[in-house]
């Protein structure tokens, strides 16, 4: 007996998708598996989305970076043998034409990185939202993830209580802990711990760190940049640009040794950054220039004249070897080159802007599922990754979020 029923006209029930986070990581999985014609519904803690991204865009929105991409992917330390490959199906050149797509054209900066034109993030943003939209992808804010049920549904605090919301698969982008007022404030950690997922702590990256600066330093020189040095922290250097502040240091040149820095704070109570104030010399060629400035001056006037030292240059020299410099042009050279300053600790992790540490590639399979929970996968800074700022940062997350949606894909048959 039939009951009427004409199957070929019944509308095929498409999968159910839950992604917990609205940061990059969980936008671009949105899209990525709403495109494919997957039902998605976005769930994020916070009023609106992308409230990191906004942040970031106060700084121009740094997406990705234009060095060569075997340079690019050495960028990510130890990740970078699991990573390169998610890196690579998804890269820059990926990343700008997707930006570009949402008519945000692109231009390389004078270090490589790579921005918008706008110099903003919230242009992109709107365009984005407004793409999920037409594509079908549910934006549910103010819903904080608390876990599972005893029968595996997602469960979320919101204004109106507690819900218990069934997905087909799940998509964790919740970030690290970083900058909770934004919205990631860690709190994952201790839901999957409980059910056994391996979790590598939670520690501040891309942040600045302690120095004992002496009063007078301190006063004089807070908030001024030390600009072209290079700085070396157990084996690790980089050049750049750094900032001077009143509980020690912080900037570009700074985040990217941060990993050592921090390394040798666990390890030894601290760490030694030794800063060249004049890396496009050497020390043969400063020594030369001293040796033949005239006579007279003062040690200030000297460096100031000779080298175009600025202030905050010759009395970081005077907090890292002593108020009575040497005269000798040798020795005034070798300190120039090499002046070191005592990290004592990294600042705290709500002060970081991003995040190392997170769920440990043992815990996932090759698709970012968790092996220990079917059917959920995990994208985006959660994962256990850190990378300097300069665009691998936003990078990464693109390419995290896109891996994961894919991985949800296999695992639904699409």
């Amino acid at each position: 007996m039939q009951d009427g029923t004409d199957m070929k006209n019944t509308p095929a029930i498409k999968p159910s998708v839950a992604i917990i986070g609205a940061g990059p990581a969980g936008l671009i999985a949105a899209e990525t598996l709403a495109a494919a014609g997957i039902k998605v519904t976005l769930y994020d803690r916070m009023p609106s989305a992308g409230r990191k991204l906004l942040m970031a865009g106060r700084g121009g929105l740094n997406l990705t970076h234009s060095e060569d991409f075997a340079a690019f992917a050495v960028r990510y330390g130890s990740a970078a043998p699991w990573l390169q490959p998610l890196l690579e199906a998804f890269p820059p050149s990926s990343l700008v034409a997707w930006a570009q797509g949402l008519g945000q054209d692109t231009f390389i900066g004078s270090s490589g990185r790579i921005f918008p034109r706008s110099l903003k993030a919230s242009p992109l943003l709107r365009a984005w939202l407004g793409r999920l939209a037409g594509l079908g992808v549910t934006l549910a804010p103010r819903h904080d993830w608390g876990g599972w049920t005893t029968d595996g549904r997602l469960t979320f605090r919101t204004e109106d209580g507690e819900v218990a919301i069934a997905a087909d698969a799940t998509i964790l982008a919740l970030g690290g802990a970083s900058w909770p007022r934004l919205g990631s404030n860690g709190a994952w950690v201790d839901i999957l711990s409980s059910r056994g997922v391996d979790i590598a702590p939670l520690r501040p990256a891309n942040c600045g760190f302690d120095v004992a600066w002496s009063d007078i330093f301190d006063d004089r020189f807070a908030g001024t940049p030390l600009k072209n040095i290079a700085v070396t922290c157990d084996g690790r250097t980089a050049r750049g640009e750094a900032l001077v502040t009143s509980y020690g240091i912080e900037g570009g040149v700074i985040y990217a040794i941060g990993a050592a820095a921090r390394e040798a704070i666990d390890r030894d109570g601290k760490a030694v950054l030794e800063i060249d104030l004049r890396p496009d010399m050497s020390r043969a060629s400063i020594a030369d220039r001293l040796h033949k400035a005239p006579r007279g001056q003062s040690t200030a006037n000297l460096l100031r004249k000779t080298l175009s030292l600025p202030p905050v240059a010759i009395n970081l020299l005077r907090e890292a070897h002593g108020i009575d410099l040497p005269t000798a042009p040798g020795a005034l050279a070798s300190l120039i080159k090499s002046s070191p300053i005592t990290l004592t600790a990294a600042q705290p992790i709500d002060r970081a802007i991003s995040t190392a540490g997170g769920v440990s590639l043992a815990a996932l399979d090759e698709a970012l599922m968790l092996r220990d929970i079917p059917g959920v996968f995990v994208a985006g800074e959660m994962l256990d990754w850190e990378a300097p700022t300069g665009g691998y940062l936003l990078q990464a997350c693109f390419a995290t979020g896109i891996a994961a949606a894919h991985g949800v894909l296999r695992r639904l048959g699409r």
